[in-house]
C-alpha cells in the first residue's frame, strides 16, 4: 500500500484552535455567551467617531489588543462633510468581512488552498424612506448583493460550497438577513 502526501494548506486559519474552542464551549455553554460593544460619540453635523475595545465572553471581560476607531459620516451630496464611511457602508463592510473570514476558515478545514478572495458588496436603498419623504419606503436596504472572486485549488462546485457554508455560519449575515430585537434606551 502506498500513501501520498496531501499538500499542506495554509490559509492562516488555526483550525485546531477553532475545533478546540467549539468542543470546549459546547461543554460549557455559559462561556459561549458573548456581548459585543461599540461606543459612538457625536462630533459635529452628521460626523461621529466610534470606538471598539472590550467585550464579554468566555465568562469574563475581554479586551482587543488595541482600540479600533472609525469615523462615520455622510457624503457631501447629503450636505454633510464626508468625514468617514456612512453607517450603511460600515454594515456592508462588516458583512463582507464576516463572509470572507468564513470562506478562509471553511477552506482551511476542507483542505483547500486559497490564493485570493475578494468580496464586492452592494446594498440598494431608496433614501426617500430615511429622508421622511415617502412613508411606504423602508429605511433599510432593499437588496444586498455579495459577489465573490475566489482563486483557489478547488473546483467551482467546491468554491460554491465554501461560500454557502460561510453564509450559513456568518453572524453578520444572520444579523442582516433576519429580524433582531433592537432596544434603544436613554441613559
Amino acid at each position: 500500500m502506498t500513501t501520498t502526501d496531501s499538500p499542506v494548506v495554509d490559509n492562516g486559519v488555526n483550525v485546531q484552535a477553532l475545533l478546540g474552542a467549539r468542543e470546549a464551549l459546547s461543554a460549557t455553554p455559559e462561556a459561549a455567551e458573548f456581548t459585543w460593544r461599540a461606543s459612538c460619540t457625536w462630533r459635529n453635523g452628521t460626523h461621529s467617531h466610534a470606538t471598539v475595545n472590550g467585550f464579554t465572553g468566555l465568562g469574563a471581560e475581554q479586551q482587543h489588543r488595541t482600540t479600533y476607531e472609525y469615523d462615520i459620516d455622510h457624503p457631501e451630496c447629503f450636505a454633510s462633510e464626508d468625514n468617514g464611511a456612512t453607517p450603511t457602508e460600515i454594515v456592508l463592510a462588516g458583512l463582507a468581512g464576516c463572509l470572507t473570514a468564513g470562506v478562509a476558515a471553511v477552506a482551511q478545514m476542507r483542505g483547500i488552498q486559497l490564493r485570493s478572495v475578494t468580496a464586492d458588496i452592494e446594498g440598494q436603498m431608496n433614501v426617500l424612506g430615511i429622508l421622511g419623504a415617502d412613508p411606504d419606503i423602508r429605511n433599510g436596504f432593499e437588496t444586498v448583493t455579495v459577489r465573490f472572486a475566489i482563486d483557489a485549488d478547488a473546483s467551482r462546485e467546491d468554491i460554491e460550497a465554501l461560500v454557502a457554508q460561510s453564509q450559513k455560519r456568518s453572524a453578520v449575515f444572520d444579523i442582516v438577513a433576519n429580524p433582531t430585537k433592537v432596544l434603544v434606551e436613554l441613559a
